[in-house]
């Protein structure tokens, strides 16, 4: 599919990925609409590439189905909000796991339904999930993330094939460790050693591949990160034994004190 001239709705826009993706998607010639919850943060991001505006927070239920209905001539979808949510599952109150599991797998989920049906009717129509590795491999303190990629893995890949022969195509991409963005940059976190990561504009590069070549699933890791999570999908006990050896826990545990000190 084209995205010059289609409507794209992008969510998750104020984050640094976010920011990536809506300055690619509008040098693609996308008519974009933005949306997230904090709205002067919002507005920077669509001043800075002539995007609409919707404030949600799809945390909120009738937040999600106010967009899906403002944004119903959305032929493309990009599902990029998502909250961190890491740290170990019984540090987490009854809140909190409602929020994280409404904002990463919930609201992407109802608003490919909603957005889908008017997709189907017109013939054409693309929706993007980002997910990420953590969506193929789990980590020790990541359960409830682990818990909503995985579940946004199994919902893309199902739903593409619901969807194969109506003009509507789905595609999961999922990035690595991302540098100067998203959970590292906002902790100070470091990655694991031996480990390298890639840009937000990678991640960007990756959504408009999906697009353009209705590829089902685009992984935006380097070599060595795209085998080890294959590794881990297939053999989970050989993965564990091999996570407890290496610094994996210590950065997810940077990670984790650093997002319990702004609660």
């Amino acid at each position: 599919m084209d995205i010059s001239g289609s409507n794209v709705l992008l969510t998750g826009a104020t984050g640094g990925i976010g920011s990536a993706l809506a300055a690619r998607l509008t040098a693609q010639g996308a008519l974009l609409t933005v949306t997230g919850r904090r709205e002067e943060a919002l507005k920077a991001t669509a001043d800075a590439c002539g995007a609409r505006t919707v404030v949600a927070d799809l945390a909120h239920r009738s937040d999600v189905v106010r967009l899906a209905e403002t944004c119903a001539e959305a032929d493309v979808l990009v599902a990029n909000a998502a909250l961190p949510a890491s740290g170990d599952l019984l540090d987490y109150t009854e809140e909190q796991l409602d929020r994280a599991l409404d904002v990463n797998l919930r609201a992407p989920v109802l608003l490919s339904r909603l957005l889908a049906a008017h997709m189907v009717g017109r013939g054409r129509g693309h929706i993007v999930l980002v997910g990420s590795i953590s969506g193929k491999a789990a980590t020790k303190s990541t359960s409830l993330y682990n818990a909503t990629k995985f579940g946004l893995r199994g919902f893309a890949l199902a739903l593409r094939q619901e969807l194969r022969g109506t003009g509507v195509g789905v595609s999961l991409v999922q990035p690595g460790f991302v540098r100067d963005a998203g959970m590292f940059a906002a902790t100070g976190a470091t990655p694991p050693n031996g480990i390298r990561t890639v840009t937000p504009g990678q991640v960007a590069d990756g959504v408009v591949r999906a697009v353009h070549r209705d590829r089902c699933e685009v992984n935006v890791a380097p070599l060595e990160l795209r085998v080890l999570s294959a590794i881990a999908g297939q053999f989970p006990g050989f993965a564990e034994r091999v996570q407890a050896r290496s610094n994996v826990d210590h950065s997810v545990r940077q990670i984790v004190d650093a997002q319990r000190s702004r609660r």
